[in-house]
């Protein structure tokens, strides 16, 4: 080992020492209970609402709020609308704005502004034409009127994406959304942003009870050890996705509180259907050489469940009476690829065809402790079978122009299965046929008439029972096809001090910091 490398571990083993000695008292001091300090991992390099997916930060950091919010079962509640109706035609929404909100500015919230933000969503971001496309939208007072193209069951849910965080349009010549963050409803109000830190402040207008704090500081602490022992040491009073390795650490109920629950989440690896693994075989064969069993209850402790489908066993969707065609089973993989003509003729270990090496770049994020953990889990059980994976990683922000420009052999990513209330949307983006660029999400070549066809049937259907089915159905083309590689389904977790109250993790992934939290006693 070099000096700087023994240099580097010996300063990394003071500080890990210093931050657990610091952390015995599990940050029992009184502290500051004007100022709340949120450990995250954040993606996000501005704060503008329509770019990317950063409208997610706006909403999880207390600042941004929508038409209409999921309770804890999924189902879309009021939140800046009072109320909604759908109109005979299948068409026709109206939502009632409520009448005693106002933007961190002051500024009324009206229909008209709720139109003006709806509108800019679509106008900056291609992604909201994906949810629903609308023919008319009106404002009258505090009545909001919007007409789709056609039928969307959904619509509440659709509102519910933060994407359709609703913004003060007018305030955009006074403000750099981008750099000072929007101008939105929310508890708190954006002082300062740099992609390694926001700084919150109480919004002073704020129309839904009292905000607790003074100031919130939002640090972001990208690596799951660090941000646990941030937690340990009081550096701050909560944090979100404590580690697998790490939850045991704040077992003492007297010091910390632990949420955590079976989350809407789906790690999966998108399967490019161009490239080396469009041939079903080998595709086939990849699947069935992974031993996601191990991968979740050996390496990642339980605390994933293995992986078959594409929605979770957490939502309602069939997930037991699935079937997996493509099952743990090394010796139908090892003979698939045999099938395919891909032999290892040369003894180094790898097959080969046409002086070609069976190898596929794999494309991960390290952001979330576990992927990077699936990747190389992957990669040593693809060796056993004669498969090269190269693990490539890459910047999170660069995740969706890979997704959708098909640049990667395999892809993975931590997907919220059911953002808009059931896993419509989700299902859609990445599996429906992208014709003339009208699904974006779907870079991978992945085409099956019948799915689509069932996509246009759920699409207009509102019978809950009937859009269950065509979902399950769905799953099982997916399967059937190996469309893609589902590897598990994580625990997600905030845990906080104890020195606060109201921490909580939601089934939808958007709501981090809330007026709820508050200093204990």
């Amino acid at each position: 080992m070099g000096k700087k490398k023994r240099w580097l571990a010996a300063l990394l083993t003071c500080c890990m020492a210093a931050a657990l000695l610091a952390g015995c008292g599990g940050g029992q001091s009184a502290g500051d209970k004007t100022t709340l300090k949120v450990g995250v991992t954040n993606f996000a390099d501005t704060l503008e609402p329509t770019e990317n997916y950063f409208s997610w930060v706006v909403m999880r950091y207390g600042m941004g709020e929508t038409l209409v919010k999921f309770d804890e079962k999924m189902n879309a509640t009021p939140w800046l609308a009072e109320s909604w109706k759908i109109g005979d035609d299948k068409l026709t929404w109206t939502f009632k704005i409520r009448d005693n909100v106002k933007f961190s500015n002051g500024k009324p919230l009206t229909a008209e502004a709720v139109k003006a933000s709806i509108e800019r969503s679509f106008a900056k971001n291609k992604r909201a034409e994906t949810f629903f496309k609308y023919t008319e939208m009106k404002a009258d007072g505090q009545t909001l009127t919007i007409k789709t193209e056609k039928p969307s069951p959904s619509m509440p849910g659709f509102l519910a994406d933060p994407l359709f965080l609703i913004v003060d349009v007018s305030s955009e010549g006074e403000r750099d959304f981008a750099k000072q963050g929007p101008i939105c409803t929310g508890p708190y109000v954006c002082e300062s942003f740099v992609k390694e830190k926001a700084v919150m402040k109480k919004n002073p207008y704020y129309w839904d009870g009292e905000v607790p704090y003074e100031t919130v500081e939002i640090p972001s602490i990208d690596d799951p050890n660090t941000r646990a022992m941030a937690l340990q040491s009081g550096e701050v009073d909560m944090a979100v996705n404590i580690a697998a390795g790490d939850i045991g650490l704040f077992n003492d109920t007297s010091k910390f509180h632990i949420d955590r629950i079976s989350s809407l989440r789906t790690v999966l690896a998108r399967i490019n259907n161009k490239g080396i693994l469009g041939d079903p075989k080998v595709r086939a064969a990849f699947i069935s050489m992974t031993d996601r069993k191990a991968y979740n209850e050996v390496i990642l402790k339980g605390t994933f469940i293995p992986g078959k489908a594409p929605v979770p066993p957490s939502l309602d969707y069939g997930f037991d009476q699935l079937t997996d065609p493509n099952a743990y089973n090394v010796d139908r993989a090892n003979q698939l690829l045999d099938e395919a003509g891909w032999k290892d003729t040369d003894g180094d270990g790898i097959r080969d065809k046409d002086g070609k090496p069976l190898s596929v770049d794999f494309v991960i994020y390290n952001s979330r402790a576990e992927l990077p953990i699936y990747a190389e889990a992957v990669q040593a059980d693809a060796k056993k079978v004669g498969i090269d994976v190269k693990i490539k990683p890459v910047d999170y922000n660069l995740l969706d122009k890979i997704g959708i420009s098909g640049e990667y052999d395999l892809l993975i990513s931590n997907i919220t299965t059911a953002n808009t209330g059931d896993p419509e949307i989700y299902l859609n983006w990445y599996w429906r046929t992208n014709v003339n660029g009208d699904n974006p999400q779907n870079g991978s070549g992945y085409s099956n008439p019948s799915y689509d066809a069932l996509c246009a049937a759920l699409a207009v259907e509102f019978d809950p029972a009937k859009r269950r089915q065509l979902m399950i159905e769905m799953q099982q083309i997916l399967l059937n096809d190996g469309a893609a590689l589902f590897l598990g389904y994580p625990e997600t977790n905030i845990v906080s001090s104890t020195r606060i109250t109201g921490a909580i993790m939601h089934p939808a992934d958007y709501y981090w910091v809330t007026s709820a939290i508050k200093p204990a006693n």
